[in-house]
């Protein structure tokens, strides 16, 4: 890319001087020798990434891309066309078409110095980037050694309909998710709605009336809140877990901030009362202001509530939080007996159309598939999803790879900006710079600038450029919420979207981008409104 970019310059050149078409060919040769040269120019990697950065990325700022577009509109609309009136002489007509794009389009003075920060940044973040693309290199290689393991074939991607009786494709990816992940059992289906629907799956299937779960991460996602029973359900039709007999308790977080497990209350299983039959750990933050679990912690906390509960059941809602450690909760522990997630989020790999995922012990999971559908009743036709289910798994770890590049970034660039970030960039190190999901929370403080952060991940999304984000009610959600999710799949956080309930302490929570430099346009734009309105000076 490198020297087709010198290349063009070099042949542009040479073409405004009028010289042959042999002078033009000598020229494209000087064009590669002089972008070799400045390669090797480049010996450590940072100054690789800074250089690519200003090769590639800088120079398309908005205002240079509306500029380029519309010298490239005119050369090319610009067309002779002749006309012959009987015997008179050719007549030439110009025609040129212009840009629609307004003036009031045009970015503030702001990107400039947000250019030049991102730029510093991007140098910094290199090292910590080979680390993201060391771990994405294992991931693949264990996906890939599971595929080889079960002779994944062309025959696996077929379908059947109806019933889904004998649907070899699906059984096999439910044999590769149980590898995958450690357990005795898989259950992948489109069926799911959600990752809710997965987890309340899972909750309905296993626990009775007369029990208690008991959720040790704190309050658990908006999500869940109507599942569990802690707020009534919108359409008033009732079913929650407390409809039913089901009580739920949940452990605060601890001390200093609220953002550890009380590690003290699990090893003394005072938090543990005799109905208690599930404990929940939630890997991901949700809409709180903590940091995510670590699988380091739900492991230890998971051995602890078996020290004193052997019965217990454990199980971690793992949505988010796929293939960005090294290895799953349920690869490192046998007391963890359930884990479930969502299809659209990190598995699906941002082409799988719907869908959840449930692992652990065999006969749990055998719970949640007859609360999916009925006891008795197996199988699920997978509407010819099979194929996309496998290459959405396959490209998972590359997705999660860049996903957490931009989060990286995010940080990096807003911190340097004034705002709190959770997790702190890489080079802080540390538990506080650790990362188990792909969310990159930011405490903007304000509600209009959670507005403005996610019209600018809207503006600069694939689809739906043109919308402006507008909070408002959401189904599952009992605040107002605001979603930028101008992605191809709906709700696939994991292509690039930001959200966040505008309610204190107006955190937006963003995630995804299928390549890293995708934030890059976002936090240009972000940056521009800031200096725009005052909010931080830039320069």
């Amino acid at each position: 890319m490198l020297q087709s970019i010198s290349l063009e310059a070099r042949v542009l050149e040479t073409r405004k001087k009028g010289a042959s078409k042999h002078e033009v060919s000598v020229a494209r040769g000087r064009s590669n020798a002089a972008a070799e040269a400045t390669l090797q120019t480049a010996q450590h990697p940072s100054q690789h990434a800074v250089l690519a950065y200003q090769c590639f990325v800088a120079p398309m700022s908005p205002l240079r891309l509306q500029r380029n577009s519309e010298n490239r509109t005119r050369r090319l609309c610009s067309v002779r066309t002749k006309r012959r009136f009987g015997n008179t002489a050719q007549k030439t007509q110009r025609l040129e078409i212009r840009s629609t794009v307004p003036k009031s389009e045009q970015p503030a003075v702001g990107y400039k110095i947000v250019d030049a920060l991102i730029e510093s940044k991007v140098a910094e973040l290199y090292p910590h980037f080979a680390q993201v693309d060391r771990r994405t290199a294992y991931h693949l290689g264990r996906i890939l050694q599971t595929f080889r393991a079960h002779r994944l074939g062309t025959h696996h991607f077929a379908s059947i309909n109806g019933y889904g009786h004998g649907d070899i494709g699906r059984d096999t990816l439910d044999a590769i998710y149980a590898d995958l992940f450690g357990t005795e059992a898989a259950l992948v289906r489109a069926q799911f709605f959600s990752g809710t629907h997965a987890i309340a799956s899972c909750l309905f299937g296993v626990l009775r009336p007369g029990d208690e779960m008991l959720s040790i991460s704190g309050k658990p996602y908006d999500t869940l809140e109507e599942v569990v029973g802690l707020r009534p359900s919108a359409n008033g039709a009732g079913g929650s877990l407390r409809d039913f007999g089901i009580e739920y308790r949940e452990l605060e977080l601890s001390a200093p901030h609220g953002n550890i497990l009380d590690w003290d209350a699990l090893a003394q299983g005072t938090c543990f009362s005799p109905k208690t039959r599930l404990c929940l750990i939630q890997r991901s933050r949700g809409y709180a202001w903590r940091p995510s679990i670590s699988v380091k912690d739900i492991v230890r906390a998971a051995r602890i509530i078996k020290s004193h509960r052997p019965d217990m059941i454990v199980f971690v809602d793992n949505c988010y939080g796929e293939f960005v450690e090294e290895f799953e909760p349920t690869n490192l522990s046998d007391d963890i007996d359930l884990m479930a997630g969502s299809l659209i989020k990190n598995p699906g790999g941002t082409l799988a159309l719907g869908g959840g995922y449930v692992v652990g012990r065999a006969a749990l999971v055998a719970a949640a598939a007859n609360r999916l559908a009925a006891p008795g009743v197996h199988g699920g036709a997978t509407y010819n999803l099979n194929r996309v289910n496998y290459q959405g798994l396959f490209l998972a770890p590359q997705m999660v790879g860049e996903a957490l590049k931009g989060a990286m970034l995010v940080a990096t660039t807003l911190l340097e900006l004034g705002f709190e970030v959770s997790p702190m960039p890489p080079q802080f190190g540390g538990e506080a710079a650790h990362r188990t999901d792909i969310i990159q929370a930011v405490r903007l403080g304000a509600p209009e600038l959670i507005v403005a952060f996610t019209r600018a991940v809207q503006k600069w999304s694939a689809v739906g450029a043109y919308v402006q984000p507008t909070a408002g009610a959401t189904p599952g959600y009992e605040d107002q919420v605001i979603f930028a999710d101008g992605t191809f799949m709906e709700g696939s956080t994991l292509e690039l979207s930001a959200d966040g309930p505008l309610r204190e302490p107006y955190v937006v929570y963003a995630q995804g981008g299928t390549h890293w430099t995708h934030w890059i346009h976002v936090l240009r734009e972000f940056g521009a409104v800031l200096d725009q309105q005052r909010h931080v000076k830039l320069g």
